[in-house]
């Protein structure tokens, strides 16, 4: 059993090859000064319950719900309290307890029997794209989809990242998990576009050569797109959806927007701030918010255009957002919740048979017990911003709902060590949130995992992930309670293993690539496919499809990569320069009639119908 020392810090770790790796003290030691201790009775400030338990009191009470109602109990709570966020206050005390009331288990239809296309949205680019994909683009596909058989739609996290240049390129680095990001925008959909006329037609010639560059230029994307909305801002009339938009999100939104006005003010993250902007509570900063109003205000607009044009895409089929790991440590969430992050310590993973030398993803933690003393409001917060148009969510690296590998800032990530979060509550919450969204779970967990974890996820109707790639097994043996595919974004594409260009690729950026666990992959997808070495690619991948779609599992997911038989994975991990910036070969156009794409989708489609 692994041991703590101080709070929910664990000493050692069993690692993803079955041996035990016991962390330095001076880790233990930067991790608790990261960390802190909890005040006395901070416990007893929140209360997680699971809707119809009797959880017993310690004295008389009084709960308001959250319609407003008011109940007086005396010594548990009563089984029929509706699941939702209320207020407790014991009568022989003078402060609120937050009551949390949960129904246990995710949502997750009877019988869900569907698959779907995984996409990487800022690579799929039409001809009617300023240099990276757009919402039109996604609702396009998703007709697409739909029109195929497909029950559902991956897509890559959309969060916003921080509003300067250079910008960030790894959608799972974003400035908010909250909110959008603007460069997803269909300029020409914007309300008022048409009034710009000569200037609509400049701008998207402009976008049109962007189109032009195999990579995407995020930084050409964003000027071009700020300047076309500056210019449609200053046309804007006002729209009674815009303010109910304004007011449904409230004072969160009004705080993203003011962080945003300020980071383009200083040209920077926040660490880099003037002191009296740093802290977002600060009478400078409310001071700033009132000055610049009408930027504050474009802010909010362009929110609300994001989220105007994400529904109207989720209206073609449903959505699986993607939830980020973590955050930028110089954005607008870090900002707002600085004081439950832990400062000088990083997010990443250890050392795996595919990750030799460990990740460290910059991202800061959450310290347990602040996220807790919050009253987990940012999580809160965070599952509504990512489960708003959503059918689905995956949770990338799911593990952090039980444990996070904290590495001290600028140590070697194989020096880390776990921290324990507490998962019971954190599970209670993601299952309010998913069953008043009506959006199925599936959780990331790949790597480094704890077999309870997956059992404690299995009991929520969260669905594991399942890959062929990792797979000793056959699909057909895969679990029903889990999303079934080949690969993700961070692993290879089938052409990429088959040909050997992605190990030559690991190879050439000097990633010391575990190259037998990659020729075992190999010798185990033509074993399963029945192909010889020589096989052509597209025959391998539609046979490793035809072998997916047996796959009993509630998802199975396909990616566009796939689909056109792309050598290069969308992420190199290790390797930044490398990733997130190919767009896909072909346009958005020819995909829609592309052969193999049609094949993959009849495979899916057929074995998805025949087994409902």
């Amino acid at each position: 059993m692994a041991k703590r020392i101080s709070s929910d810090i664990l000493t050692s770790f069993e690692d993803a090859t079955g041996n035990w790796r016991e962390a330095p003290q001076e880790t233990l030691a930067a991790l608790a000064t990261a960390m802190g201790q909890p005040p006395r009775k901070a416990k007893e400030l929140l209360i997680v319950a699971r809707r119809g338990s009797r959880r017993r009191l310690r004295h008389p009470a009084q709960i308001t719900l959250e319609d407003g109602a008011v109940l007086s109990v005396d010594k548990a709570l009563p089984g029929d309290l509706p699941a939702g966020y209320h207020i407790l206050r014991y009568l022989d005390e003078d402060r609120n307890t937050k009551l949390i009331v949960s129904p246990g288990i995710c949502y997750l239809p009877e019988r869900l029997r569907i698959w779907g296309w995984s996409a990487q949205l800022y690579a799929l680019r039409s001809s009617g794209s300023w240099g990276i994909g757009d919402f039109a683009d996604l609702r396009q596909l998703g007709r697409w989809s739909r029109e195929l058989g497909a029950g559902i739609l991956l897509v890559n996290p959309l969060q916003a990242p921080l509003p300067v240049v250079p910008q960030e390129r790894s959608p799972y680095f974003p400035s908010s998990r909250r909110f959008r990001n603007p460069l997803y925008l269909r300029i020409e959909e914007v309300p008022g576009a048409l009034a710009l006329r000569m200037d609509l037609q400049r701008f998207a010639a402009a976008g049109a050569q962007l189109n032009a560059d195999p990579r995407i230029d995020r930084d050409a994307v964003f000027k071009l797109k700020k300047e076309a909305l500056e210019s449609l801002w200053t046309k804007f009339a006002g729209d009674d959806r815009f303010d109910r938009f304004c007011r449904e999100q409230g004072a969160p939104l009004a705080q993203f927007a003011v962080f945003s006005a300020l980071c383009e003010h200083q040209g920077t993250g926040w660490h880099q701030w003037p002191e009296e902007y740093r802290d977002p509570k600060s009478p400078s900063v409310a001071r700033y918010a009132d000055h610049h109003a009408e930027r504050v205000r474009f802010h909010q607009w362009i929110q609300w255009l994001l989220d105007e044009q994400l529904a109207e895409a989720a209206a073609e089929i449903p959505l699986m957002q993607d939830l980020p790991i973590g955050i930028d440590p110089d954005g607008a969430d870090a900002w707002a919740w600085q004081d439950v992050f832990a400062d000088g310590v990083t997010v990443g993973s250890p050392p795996d048979e595919y990750n030799t030398r460990g990740q460290d993803w910059g991202l800061r933690p959450f310290i347990p017990w602040k996220l807790r003393a919050a009253g987990y409001e940012p999580f809160i917060q965070t599952l509504r911003g990512v489960l708003r148009h959503a059918g689905g969510l995956r949770i990338d690296h799911v593990m952090g709902l039980f444990r996070l590998f904290w590495i001290p800032q600028g140590s070697d990530p194989a020096t880390g060590a776990y921290v324990r979060y507490p998962a019971d509550e954190l599970l209670a919450i993601l299952a309010l949130e998913s069953e008043r969204a009506k959006a199925y779970i599936v959780g990331e967990d790949l790597g480094t995992v704890e077999q309870s974890a997956r059992n404690k996820l299995a009991s929520k109707r969260v669905l594991s992930y399942r890959l062929l790639w990792f797979e000793k097994n056959p699909p057909v043996k895969y679990p029903e309670l889990a999303l079934a595919a080949v690969t993700t974004h961070d692993l290879p594409t089938i052409a990429g293993l088959w040909t050997g260009a992605d190990l030559k690729e690991q190879r050439q950026l000097g990633l010391n690539p575990n190259e037998r666990g990659m020729l075992e992959i190999r010798e185990r997808l033509s074993s399963m496919t029945t192909l010889g070495d020589a096989a052509p690619v597209e025959d391998v991948i539609k046979r490793a499809y035809e072998l997916l779609a047996q796959a009993p599992s509630a998802i199975i997911a396909a990616t566009l990569e796939d689909a056109l038989a792309i050598q290069k994975r969308p992420n190199v991990p290790g390797a930044p320069d490398s990733s997130w910036s190919l767009s896909l070969p072909e346009s958005l156009e020819k995909l829609l009639s592309h052969p193999l794409a049609r094949v993959i989708a009849e495979k899916l489609r057929d074995a998805r119908n025949l087994g409902s």
